[in-house]
């Protein structure tokens, strides 16, 4: 029960049936601990009252973006900033359908849409939306963003059918919330360095050679890293994604591969744990060419020399007491070279990914990976929002601690 305790949570309940259940899920959470406020529909309030919500929550309900009982005139931004997490339950096709697709058009889906920590969502519908094309798309559209779907149960539903539709039961909705907090201080004391991001090798004042990499799954696992308790330094190549420096995340920013090498090899040899997701250049120009240099009729001769191999150097330098993970990016014999790749640069975890798997690689929102470990275990993962791959892989580092 201790998982929740002063947990911030946000109970946002749509407009169905199942709503004359929310109040029994703000009670399970208020026992355990946890701070809830309550966040509702016009039309979740004809299924369950007002006062017994603000009752339950010990706070006033948000459900019109203009009350007067505000304490602010944002109240959508505030909550979003107060709350650790929030549990929409029950969710309808409405609700699901918003929120997929970025419509905001009251209180929930407001918030929702200024929300960008964790979502929960239990949905409840007649069997015949819940199976619908759209329905489904939205869940999926959902998922590959990192918000967990505690699916829809089989059983008897309010119009008397039997059909999958019925939300979770309660139990099992406080069970998945208490897991995901579960992990949030297990790292507390342990300092980690991540690279993430690509790095850039100068050709010219204007141009350079660089990948396709966004940084997104390096910048993933270093907020969770941070999420769980450690200090993190992560060292970033130049990316479109905005990283802020915040309390036990240091960003140190950096273009090219020399400048990643130096920070990383500084910042492991204080370090517990690096896991190593930039994508690094392997090679750079032997000169850079000052100012630009202009286009001639003849064809251009460029001379790259080898980069320094970040993670080979970590592995030579790795204490008992560190534990060094690094990236593999095949499109061929991938798992044999993963592997190669294992021994080679003596580290104790390899995260394979393959350009030949739809929705990973660069440059996507999702990842499929498979974790080539020292011991030679081989376990592969399913397709998931970056986000979660991001805890498999934090969990995975778990075990060896």
């Amino acid at each position: 029960m201790e998982n929740l305790q002063n947990k911030k949570i946000i109970v946002g309940i749509s407009g169905g049936i199942a709503a004359y259940k929310a109040p029994l899920l703000i009670r399970e959470l208020v026992k355990r601990g946890a701070k809830v406020k309550v966040a509702a529909t016009d039309n979740a309030l004809k299924f369950v009252t007002l006062l017994t919500l603000q009752t339950l929550s010990n706070n006033n309900v948000y459900n019109d973006m203009f009350g007067s009982y505000q304490s602010v005139t944002t109240e959508h931004i505030s909550l979003a900033q107060w709350a650790d997490c929030i549990i929409v339950a029950p969710a309808t096709a409405d609700i699901i359908g918003k929120y997929a697709n970025g419509i905001a058009d009251e209180a929930l889906s407001t918030l929702l849409t200024a929300f960008d920590k964790k979502v929960f969502m239990a949905p409840a519908m007649n069997t015949a939306m819940y199976c619908n094309f759209a329905v489904q798309q939205n869940m999926k559209t959902l998922q590959s963003h990192g918000v967990e779907i505690i699916d829809a149960q089989y059983g008897e539903l309010a119009c008397g059918q039997d059909g999958k539709g019925r939300m979770a039961d309660i139990e099992d909705i406080v069970a998945r919330i208490e897991n995901y907090f579960s992990f949030t201080q297990d790292f507390a004391g342990k300092t980690v360095t991540v690279t993430a991001g690509p790095t850039r090798e100068k050709i010219d004042s204007v141009r350079f050679i660089s990948n396709n990499s966004s940084g997104k799954m390096g910048i993933a696992v270093a907020g969770e890293f941070v999420a769980r308790g450690a200090v993190v330094n992560l060292v970033l190549g130049p990316v479109q994604q905005k990283v802020q420096a915040q309390d036990r995340l240091n960003v140190i920013d950096v273009v090219t591969a020399e400048q990643m090498y130096e920070k990383t090899v500084e910042c492991f040899a204080h370090s517990d744990i690096a896991v190593c997701a930039a994508a690094v250049a392997d090679y750079t120009t032997d000169k850079v060419f000052e100012g630009k240099m202009k286009k001639k009729d003849s064809n251009l001769t460029l001379q790259l020399v080898p980069t320094k191999d970040i993670l080979a150097t970590l592995g030579q330098r790795k204490k008992d007491s560190q534990l060094l993970i690094g990236f593999a990016l095949e499109t061929d014999n991938e798992l044999g070279n993963a592997k190669g790749k294992l021994a080679k640069k003596n580290a104790d975890l390899i995260i394979l990914n393959s350009l030949k798997d739809a929705g990973a690689g660069f440059e996507v929102d999702t990842n499929k990976v498979t974790f080539v470990d020292k011991y030679g275990n081989t376990e592969p993962m399913c397709l998931k929002a970056k986000r979660e791959v991001a805890r498999d892989i934090v969990n995975k580092i778990k075990e060896f601690l």
